[in-house]
């Protein structure tokens, strides 16, 4: 008798046969390249925001200093999304 479990992980091959493939050497590879790249990508952003936000503290201005926070928020949410696309382009590839 099958558990719950082995039913689902069923089904879920079933819907997606190269789910349980292992990656080649060349898409390990790409998938570092492209963690190593966005985390260039964040930190260009953030050193650049945190110069902002140091010099909005600096002026005691409360609005900017929010503004620059959410920014700096809605910067790192994007480009985690763009890399995780990116990353899952390359665990697809054939």
């Amino acid at each position: 008798m099958k558990s719950a479990y082995d039913l689902a992980m069923e089904r879920l091959t079933q819907s997606d046969p190269t789910a349980g493939k292992p990656l080649t050497a060349a898409q390990k590879g790409r998938l570092a390249e492209i963690d190593r790249v966005f985390k260039g990508k964040l930190a260009e952003r953030e050193i650049f925001l945190k110069k902002q936000l140091d010099d909005a503290w600096a002026a005691q201005n409360a609005e900017e200093v929010d503004k620059i926070k959410k920014q700096l928020a809605s910067e790192r949410a994007r480009l985690d999304e763009e890399r995780e696309t990116e990353k899952e382009r390359v665990r697809r590839a054939k």
